[in-house]
């Protein structure tokens, strides 16, 4: 998880989706808040049960391989640009080698997915577990691993949606010829989602083949602040001797939309029609709120969004790129040839959105007077309400989700649309009665609620994340999840917070409306490890 930042007739994803004392003030204390709480300051339904959603609309949660598996140098897995990013030491000195021990313990976590309630789960197969060489013999340990996972889901009724890729390109293969900045890399991830498609198909229909591009690419190409950490001077953010800031970051969104495309007509063409399932891709979005009125803000607020997710969805929907980003970043941005056009253009059944948090623009067009640009440059506009390296709360502020989905709506046609990351991050070990989630889940979810109102077509929703997981910017420090992992016990056990509480209860369709709706002066586990937090 980044926190930063049709076409051919075919059967539509609409058609077919189906300390006692401590935590005795705590709870106390929990009370007031609750009976206290603001919620005047939260735009959309107040009070809502699931079955104010569709019956076919799945509600889950989320995770990925190298924040949850652990077990980076077993059984045949070979390193990814991740491990190699983290060992670097760009995360606080810390590293996903163990991580949530997920590898071992996935049947303990889809027991806590079954407690909470959860319809469906949103996890990624690590390439370089799978195929520890890029291409060529499958890892059977992988292999095994990954099946034993979906047969645990599928037995108890979860819902598995499966991403090929999250930050964590083999190694071998950005040894080889450079990763994503090569078109080798299309052949690659094209046989490597082949496998997976041929492997797993059978029991998985949803599938992801790259979580956000536009901000693997920002981050991983301009910046230099996520794997693998590719940039240039002035524009690093951490200091890298590869990689080039002015047109890197654009040739590797121009790759991954080919190898997505690619992969998904190959889905297409080969398994849909005896695995009916359905291919697509996420993209990173904010709400894009202009920082005044004037006519220059609202202008650069618009070329904002189309640097972030016009990047991705336009050429998904119209096959070629936004006009602000080719007029602006000239021949530094690759041109699709007609036959790429016409292959990338409609090339999802889904969209997944990933939305945390609002931004403000500013103008800033002088930055085009700047001969030496990087893609920062070319957007021409300055971003305020983004803290990137922080652990601090995001602001309960969902109408930007809703406005931003209707954006969906108005200039990409309505496309059926997960919502696979929402979620509020906290300092990791602040508290198991974290308030403040469960004031964002509670917002967000009723802005979907709202959305759907508005017509339009998501089909799921997914809180990021299940788990305290590894985070790509901060390691340890933060946490998103439902569940607190104790890294201090040598089972990493798992206790759930009151978001996991408020979710549950959410899911088994009692109200949702925050006041009254979660005790906790009962509940054991808290009781149990209330020393963690005195």
């Amino acid at each position: 998880m980044m926190c930063m930042m049709r076409r051919t007739r075919k059967r539509t994803l609409c058609e077919s989706m189906e300390t006692p004392h401590t935590c005795f003030s705590n709870a106390f204390m929990l009370t007031f808040l609750l009976l206290n709480s603001a919620l005047g300051t939260v735009a959309g339904a107040d009070t809502y049960s699931r079955d104010d959603f569709p019956a076919d609309f799945v509600f889950g949660s989320g995770t990925s391989a190298y924040q949850i598996e652990g077990a980076a140098n077993e059984e045949g897995r070979s390193r990814s640009i991740w491990d190699t990013f983290a060992h670097a030491g760009y995360v606080h000195g810390e590293n996903g080698d163990v991580a949530c021990d997920g590898y071992h313990k996935y049947k303990e976590d889809v027991r806590l997915m079954v407690e909470t309630g959860l319809e469906a789960y949103r996890f990624s197969i690590s390439w370089s577990r799978l195929l520890p060489n890029g291409r060529g013999p499958v890892n059977p340990k992988g292999l095994q691993y990954y099946n034993n996972l979906i047969d645990q889901l599928i037995s108890n009724g979860i819902q598995p949606h499966v991403t090929l890729h999250n930050f964590d390109l083999p190694q071998v293969l950005e040894d080889e010829y450079g990763g994503w900045v090569s078109r080798d890399i299309i052949r690659d991830f094209t046989y490597y989602a082949d496998v997976c498609f041929r492997e797993f198909g059978d029991r998985v229909l949803y599938w992801t083949t790259v979580n956000e591009p536009n901000v693997f690419s920002y981050g991983g190409y301009d910046q230099g602040s996520s794997p693998p950490h590719r940039c240039s001077p002035p524009f690093c953010v951490m200091k890298s001797n590869r990689g080039n800031s002015t047109y890197e970051p654009y040739l590797a969104v121009h790759h991954i939309l080919l190898a997505h495309s690619s992969a998904a007509r190959l889905y297409w063409r080969k398994y849909r029609h005896k695995q009916h399932g359905y291919v697509g891709i996420s993209v990173y979005s904010f709400g894009f709120f202009p920082q005044t009125n004037t006519e220059k803000d609202r202008v650069a607020t618009q070329r904002a969004r189309d640097f972030f997710v016009g990047w991705v969805m336009e050429p998904l929907q119209y096959g070629d790129y936004p006009i602000s980003m080719k007029t602006n970043a000239g021949v530094r941005i690759p041109a699709f040839t007609p036959r790429e056009s016409e292959q990338v253009k409609g090339s999802f059944d889904f969209i997944g959105v990933i939305h945390y948090t609002n931004i403000n623009i500013t103008d800033n067009s002088d930055a085009l007077k700047n001969q030496l640009r990087d893609y920062d440059a070319d957007m021409a506009a300055k971003i305020s309400g983004l803290e990137l390296f922080s652990n601090e709360e995001y602001p309960v502020t969902p109408w930007g989700l809703r406005e931003e989905l209707n954006n969906f709506k108005l200039l990409y046609g309505n496309p059926p649309i997960f919502i696979y990351e929402n979620g509020q991050r906290t300092p990791s070990n602040s508290s198991l009665q974290d308030v403040s989630r469960v004031k964002y889940l509670h917002g967000y979810i009723g802005a979907v609620l709202d959305a759907l109102r508005d017509g339009l077509n998501i089909k799921g929703y997914f809180v990021w994340s299940f788990l305290d997981l590894f985070e790509l910017l901060d390691g340890y420090k933060s946490s998103f999840g439902l569940y607190y992992v104790d890294r201090d016990d040598p089972e990493l056990k798992r206790h759930p917070k009151l978001s996991a509480k408020w979710y549950s209860q959410f899911l088994k369709n009692r109200s949702s409306s925050i006041v009254g709706s979660v005790e906790l002066d009962k509940d054991p586990s808290l009781v149990s490890i209330g020393h963690l937090f005195e």
